[in-house]
C-alpha cells in the first residue's frame, strides 16, 4: 500500500505529516544537544571535584602517599576522572554521530519535501488552470448557443411577419445562420477542451500525483529509518563505553579491597620511627647524704671502721660499684622543666656515693644530655630545621632512610653514567673501525664528561656509605639502649664479705690518696666501685621463685644474664636498690633487675 493509491486526494495531510516528521527530527536533534552539554557539563564537574582533592604535592614529596588509605583515595579519583573522560567521549559521539549528521540529514530532508510539493502544487495549478479553461468553453459554448437560439427565433418571427420586409428577413436569417455557426464552433472547442481537460486530470490523479506521494513517502521511511537509527545511536554511545566504565568500577573496587590498616600502622612507624631509646628513669636525689649520718655496718654511706665518709667535692672512693661504666646502656633522661637535675652520670653509680665535685656532674650531664636535646627539639623545630646534607638534623631512623634513599638514587646515577660511558666507547669503536659513520675525536668531550661523572658519583656513593654506616651504628646503638635502659647499677648489699678488711683497708688508702689531690676529668668518668664491698654469701637453699619478664644482658661485673621466659631461683630479695640476686638452673649467680622480674617467694 502506498501514499499515491490510497491517499490520493490528501494532499494537505501528507503536508502536515510530513512536516511533522521534520520536526519530530529536529526536536531529537536538538535534545541530543541538550544532553551532549549536560554530559560535558558533568564530566567537567568531575574533573573540577577530582582535581580539587587530588594531593597538591608529588608522590615522592608527599609521606602521606606511602599509606594504603591514601593511595586507595587516590586511585579513587583517577578511576573518577576516567569515569569523567568516558563521559566525554559520550558527549563527543553524540555531538558527531547525532548531532551533526541528524541536523544535515534534516536539511537535506527539508529540501527534498520542497521539492516534491512544488512539483505537486505546479501539477494542481495546471489542472486547475485546465478546468477554467474548460468552464472558459463550457460558457461560451452555452452563451453562443442561447443567442443562436434567439437568432432563430427572431428570423422565424420576421419570416411570419407580413409587415417584414424581404430584406430584414433576409438579415434576420444570415444572423441565425452566423449565430449557430458560431454555437457549433464553440460546441467543438468545448468538447476538445473537455477532452483535453480529462486527459490531464487522468493524468494528474493516476500518474503524476501518485508518483509525488510515492516519493514523499519514501522520503518520510527514509527521515523515520534514519530517526530510528539516531535513537539507536542514544544507547550505543552509552554501550560503548560501558565496559571502561565497568573497568573504573573495577578498579575502584580492587582500591577499596587493597587497603590494608596493619600495613598503614607499620608505614606510619617507618616514617616516623625516630630511633631514639626511650628515657630512662628518674633517680631519686637523696638530699639527706651530706649528713653525717651514725656509724652502721648496713649504712652505705659509712666505711666499715666506723668513721663518717667525708664527701667534699675533692674526695672520691677508691671502692667502685661492682657494675662498671664501662656497660653505660643509655644516656639519662631530661628532668622536668624548672625541676632538679639528675645526680648521677649517664648510666653511671648513684650520685650519693660520688664525692665528685657537683658541679663537674652537671657539666657532664649536659653534655650526655645536650645532643638528645636537640634532637628532641628539632621534632618541635620542624620546618624551622637546618637540613644538613648528611641529614643529621633528622632522627636517627629517618636519618638512616634519608641516606639509603640518596646511596640508592646515586648507585643507580652512577650505574646510568657506566652504561653511557660503555655505549660512548662502543660507539667510538665503531667509527673507528668505520670512518665514514663519525669522527672518534667528536666523542672525547662526552667521554670525558661522563668519566668526571662517575669520579663524582664514587666519591658522593663512598661519602652516602660512610654517613650510613654511622647512622646504622648509631640506630642499633639506640636500640641496645632502649632494651637496657633499666639496667642501671644498684646498691651494694648491705653485708660485707668475709675477706672485706683488706678490701676497706686498701679502698681506705686508695681514698685517702684520692683525697689529696682534685679528680681530673679522667678521674670524672671512671665508676666510683670497682669490686663488691662483701663478697656472696652461699645461702642454703632459694628463697623463692622466679621468671623473667624481659631480657637481660648481664654484661657488667656481677651480673648476670636472662632470657625472658626464663626461670630463676631467688637467693636474695631487692634491698631497696633496685637490684635482685638470683641464681640459674644451669648454674651461675649475679644481681638482675628487680622490675625485670616476677618473683614468687617460698
Amino acid at each position: 500500500m502506498d501514499w499515491g493509491t490510497e491517499l490520493w486526494d490528501q494532499f494537505e495531510v501528507l503536508e502536515r505529516h510530513t512536516q511533522w516528521g521534520l520536526d519530530l527530527l529536529d526536536r531529537y536533534v536538538k535534545f541530543v544537544k541538550e544532553r551532549t552539554e549536560v554530559e560535558q557539563a558533568y564530566a567537567k564537574q568531575l574533573r573540577s571535584l577530582v582535581k580539587k582533592y587530588l594531593p597538591k604535592r608529588p608522590a615522592k614529596d608527599d609521606p602521606e602517599s606511602k599509606f594504603s588509605q591514601q593511595q586507595c583515595f587516590v586511585q579513587l579519583l583517577q578511576e573518577v576522572n576516567d569515569f569523567a573522560g568516558q563521559r566525554e567521549l559520550v558527549a563527543e559521539n553524540l555531538s558527531v554521530r547525532v548531532c551533526l549528521e541528524l541536523a544535515k540529514y534534516s536539511q537535506e530532508m527539508k529540501q527534498e519535501r520542497k521539492m516534491h510539493f512544488q512539483e505537486g502544487r505546479r501539477a494542481q495549478q495546471q489542472l486547475e488552470n485546465g478546468f477554467k479553461q474548460l468552464e472558459n468553453s463550457k460558457r461560451k459554448f452555452e452563451r453562443d448557443c442561447r443567442e443562436a437560439e434567439k437568432a432563430a427565433q427572431t428570423a422565424e418571427r420576421l419570416d411570419q411577419d407580413i409587415n417584414a420586409t424581404k430584406a430584414d428577413v433576409e438579415k434576420a436569417k444570415q444572423q441565425a445562420h452566423l449565430r449557430s455557426h458560431m454555437a457549433e464552433e464553440s460546441k467543438n472547442e468545448y468538447a476538445a477542451q473537455l477532452q483535453r481537460f480529462n486527459r490531464d486530470q487522468a493524468h494528474f490523479y493516476f500518474s503524476q500525483m501518485p508518483q509525488i506521494f510515492d516519493k514523499l513517502q519514501d522520503m518520510d521511511e527514509r527521515r523515520t529509518a534514519r530517526l530510528g537509527a539516531g535513537y539507536g545511536l542514544l544507547s550505543e554511545a552509552e554501550l560503548q563505553v560501558v565496559p571502561i566504565i565497568a573497568k573504573c568500577l573495577e578498579g575502584m573496587k580492587v582500591a577499596a579491597d587493597s587497603v590494608d590498616a596493619k600495613n598503614d600502622s607499620q608505614t606510619l612507624i617507618e616514617l616516623h620511627k625516630s630511633g631514639f631509646a626511650r628515657p630512662g628513669d628518674v633517680e631519686f636525689e637523696d638530699f639527706s647524704q651530706p649528713m653525717n649520718r651514725a656509724p652502721s655496718d648496713s649504712s652505705l654511706g659509712t666505711p666499715s671502721d666506723g668513721r663518717p665518709e667525708l664527701r667534699g667535692a675533692g674526695r672520691s672512693r677508691a671502692k667502685r660499684w661492682p657494675f662498671s661504666k664501662k656497660n653505660k646502656p643509655h644516656p639519662p633522661s631530661l628532668p622536668p622543666l624548672g625541676g632538679p637535675l639528675p645526680s648521677v652520670l649517664p648510666n653511671g653509680p648513684p650520685s650519693p656515693r660520688s664525692g665528685r665535685d657537683p658541679l663537674a656532674i652537671l657539666s657532664e650531664i649536659s653534655k650526655s644530655v645536650k645532643p638528645r636535646l636537640a634532637s628532641l627539639r628539632s621534632f618541635r623545630a620542624g620546618r624551622g630545621a637546618v637540613v644538613t646534607e648528611d641529614f643529621s638534623h633528622l632522627p636517627p631512623e629517618q636519618q638512616r632512610k634519608r641516606l639509603q634513599q640518596q646511596l640508592e638514587e646515586r648507585s643507580r646515577e652512577l650505574q646510568k653514567e657506566v652504561d653511557q660511558r660503555e655505549a660512548l666507547k662502543k660507539m667510538k669503536d665503531v667509527y673507528e673501525k668505520t670512518p665514514q659513520m663519525g669522527d672518534p675525536a667528536s666523542l672525547e668531550p662526552q667521554i670525558t664528561e661522563t668519566l668526571r661523572n662517575i669520579e663524582r658519583l664514587k666519591l658522593e656513593v663512598q661519602k652516602y656509605e660512610a654517613w650510613l654506616a654511622e647512622a646504622e651504628s648509631r640506630v642499633l646503638s639506640n636500640r641496645g639502649d632502649s632494651l637496657n635502659r633499666h639496667s642501671r647499677p644498684p646498691d651494694p648489699p648491705a653485708s660485707a664479705p668475709p675477706d672485706s678488711s683488706s678490701s676497706n683497708s686498701g679502698s681506705q688508702e686508695n681514698k685517702e690518696s684520692s683525697s689529696e689531690e682534685p679528680p681530673s676529668e679522667e678521674g670524672q668518668d671512671t665508676p666510683i666501685y670497682t669490686e663488691f664491698d662483701e663478697d656472696f654469701e652461699e645461702p642454703t637453699s632459694p628463697i623463692g621463685q622466679c621468671v623473667a619478664i624481659y631480657h637481660f644482658e648481664g654484661s657488667s661485673e656481677g651480673t648476670i644474664s636472662m632470657a625472658e621466659g626464663e626461670d630463676l631461683s631467688l637467693m636474695e630479695e631487692d634491698k631497696g636498690d633496685g637490684w635482685t640476686r638470683v641464681r640459674r638452673k644451669q648454674g651461675g649467680e649475679g644481681y638482675v633487675p628487680t622490675s625485670y622480674l616476677r618473683v614468687t617467694l617460698n
